[in-house]
Formats: structure tokens, sequence, C-alpha cells
């Protein structure tokens, strides 16, 4: 490692750094949101269900580079324009997560759902207050996939200039300078591991009986 060479570059690799957090942080929550009502509908009405895991798994297999250089013209944007990255990111992680938030809700055992409705509880009430809670430790696991597959697809996005920790292996397969590359997988693998302990973190909080069951 070239310390002489980091210490030099410390402010564009912590700009490099922020930008790829934000870039993978975004759609990781924007897809979720999109994927929750996506995934209850393939749960509820399983008429739906092998269609919508069928799209979601073709959108999955589109190369991320070919998907950076379309959306531009799809969306009127510029090349360059961190939106391409968060939109097609976020169609990545809904293609992930559809399937994960149905099987997470069939995962919920049909007596509770029973008993919900047997107390008066109406579907979307039912599908938030009950079905929803429980299925959140499944969710979890699907959405901590999805954040680091995201922190990966990122770095592709430095092919077309768009500024993050991609721009490190770049520099490094230019110069071939290994001390950039290093410093690149590190600062990667460093943000998947806070976003992982992060979405477990969260899972934990809102699950606070699974924590009462494990106590007895």
């Amino acid at each position: 490692m070239n310390w002489n060479w980091l210490n030099r570059n410390t402010d564009q690799i912590l700009s490099w750094l922020l930008a790829h957090l934000w870039l993978a942080a975004l759609p990781t929550l924007l897809g979720l949101l999109l994927a929750l009502p996506l995934g209850a509908l393939a749960f509820r009405y399983r008429w739906s269900y092998a269609t919508l895991i069928t799209l979601a798994g073709l959108l999955y297999t589109i190369p991320s580079l070919a998907l950076f250089v379309v959306l531009p013209g799809i969306l009127g944007t510029r090349i360059l324009n961190p939106l391409n990255v968060v939109v097609a990111l976020t169609l990545y992680t809904v293609a992930l997560l559809v399937r994960v938030v149905a099987d997470a809700l069939d995962s919920v055992p049909p007596l509770v759902r029973q008993s919900a409705t047997a107390m008066g509880y109406r579907p979307i009430r039912s599908l938030i207050n009950v079905q929803l809670p429980l299925a959140i430790p499944v969710i979890g696991a699907g959405l901590r996939v999805a954040a680091v597959s995201n922190v990966s697809l990122v770095s592709v996005a430095a092919l077309l200039g768009v500024p993050q920790l991609g721009q490190l292996f770049l520099v490094g397969f230019q110069l071939n300078f290994y001390t950039p590359i290093v410093a690149g997988i590190v600062l990667c693998l460093l943000v998947a591991a806070i976003f992982d302990t992060i979405i477990l973190v969260a899972v934990r909080i809102a699950t606070p009986w699974t924590r009462a069951v494990s106590h007895r």
C-alpha cells in the first residue's frame, strides 16, 4: 500500500465514499417501499404471483451497464446524471424484493391471519398491523442481500464517469497501481458491512418479541 498516495487523495476518496453511500442507500430504501405493495399484491392475488415474479426475474437479468446506458434516453437525463444510477438500482432492488416480500407474507401462519380476521381486522389493516410485522425477519434478510448487491453495482457506474468508489478501480487500472484498487475494495466492504449492520439492528428493534422468545 502506498500511504503517501492515500494521504494526498484523502479528500477525493472521502467525496467518492459519500457519493457511493447515498447512491447505494437511496435505491435500497426506494426499492423496499415499491416492493412492499407489489409483494403484498402477489401474495393476496395468487394469480398475479407468477407474472410478477417472472417479470422481476427478467428485469434482474438486464446487465447493469446496459441499463445505465439506456436509462438516460428514457428519462431524458444526461449520461453522467446520478439519477440514472438511482433508478437502475431501484429497479434491481424491486426485482430482488418482490418475491421476498410475497414469500415472507406467505410464511405467516394461516391461523394468525384467521385470528386477525376474526378480531375484525380488515385486509389492509391486517396486512399492516399483523402480517407485515411478523414478516419483517424474512424481509430483512432479503433486504440485506439487496443492499450489499447495490453497493457492488454502484461501482459499475464508474465506467460512465459517475463519481463514487468505482473511480478508485479505474484509477488503479489506468495507472497499473494497486493501492487505489485495494482501497476501493476495502471501502466497498466497509460500506456493505455498515448497511448490513444497520439493517440487522433495524430488524432487531422492529421485532422485540423475537428476543423475548429467545430468552425463555
